[in-house]
């Protein structure tokens, strides 16, 4: 039997998700089906303003509603170190562990040449225009994932940088190789950023 055209469009929707299978994204099909219309009315709106408000920063690539986002427009962060990350939400976990002061640059993914993903396809080129910019810049703090494609970014990225003579310096011990660290505790983090090491 199959479903009514617009509960198996939903259910297509619901499966574009990431890790939303047939049979989750049938149940949050039927369960949406059953919210209030306010509820639902809600989700969309909701669904269609972080698409048309949100957007990237165009100094660091954090996301942001604004021009430019806080922490690139607060002139009291240190001005000297530059934290790059794989994702928006690894900038959220650092920010929520309230020790890390300096800017960001989001890279929004990370090498790997299996999946055609190139220094092309990622934020690289505008972090080496934003230290070439920014001679008060000393140190550059690689904070990926400790994954094979994570480690392989870290190193193309040193070695892009380090003939500036800028201090790069990779999260210590702390993380365990095959984390993420949206998933990780703040002290786990705290020790990571007190402890990196020179690269």
């Amino acid at each position: 039997m199959q479903y009514p055209l617009p509960i198996a469009h939903l259910i297509d929707a619901y499966m574009k998700l990431p890790g939303i299978g047939e049979k989750t994204a049938t149940r949050l099909a039927f369960y949406t089906m059953d919210m209030p219309q306010e509820d639902v009315e809600d989700f969309s709106k909701a669904l269609i303003q972080v698409k048309k408000d949100i957007h990237q920063c165009p100094i660091c690539g954090n996301i942001t509603e604004k021009d430019i986002c806080d922490i690139c427009s607060n002139p009291n962060r240190d001005q000297t170190t530059i934290m790059v990350v794989e994702q928006p939400k690894d900038v959220m976990a650092f920010e929520d562990m309230g020790e890390y002061s300096g800017l960001y640059h989001v890279l929004h993914g990370v090498l790997s040449p299996m999946d055609g993903v190139g220094p092309e396809e990622i934020n690289i080129k505008s972090l080496i225009t934003r230290l070439q910019k920014h001679d008060e810049v000393k140190e550059v703090i690689l904070a990926l994932n400790s994954t094979p494609e994570g480690e392989s970014t870290a190193m193309y990225i040193s070695k892009l940088i380090k003939p500036a003579g800028i201090k790069v310096t990779r999260l210590a011990a702390g993380l365990s190789v095959g984390s993420d660290i949206e998933y990780a505790n703040s002290i786990t983090l705290k020790r990571a950023v007190q402890g990196r090491t020179t690269l």
